[in-house]
């Protein structure tokens, strides 16, 4: 196992295929349908990345990754929608620091940053 990774996106064919695809990359993977149910799943398990779907009924993306960096600033957070964002969007969003990827995503080069990121994550938390 490579890193915990949990995939929040409405939409169950998005989430379905994006999770087994990073499983079979090697990841632990956990799935939640919406921002409440991610927040549930937060508090019973630990995990290094959160992949978020931008646009989502309820509580949306951007709200979302708020509340994760508030309540678990350990875990890194990564966008993602078929619309684009501009650093400029997620700075005037206060999310400046957080990652963006566009869908559809590449596998391989989703799987290399996803792994980029947890190195970079374990590396300053034993330093």
């Amino acid at each position: 196992m490579y890193g915990r990774i949990l995939v929040v996106d409405d939409e169950h064919n998005q989430r379905r295929s994006l999770s087994i695809a990073l499983q079979l990359e090697g990841f632990e993977v956990f799935e939640a349908e919406d921002g409440e149910s991610a927040l549930r799943k937060l508090q019973a398990i630990e995990v290094d990345v959160a992949i978020i779907d931008l646009m989502m009924p309820g509580l949306n993306g951007l709200d979302l990754s708020r509340r994760i960096r508030f309540r678990y600033p350990n875990v890194s957070i990564v966008l993602t929608s078929a619309y684009q964002l501009t650093e400029k969007q997620l700075s005037l969003s206060g999310l400046d620091s957080i990652a963006f990827v566009s869908k559809p995503y590449c596998l391989d080069a989703l799987s290399g940053f996803l792994k980029g990121k947890i190195d970079k994550v374990r590396k300053t938390a034993h330093a």
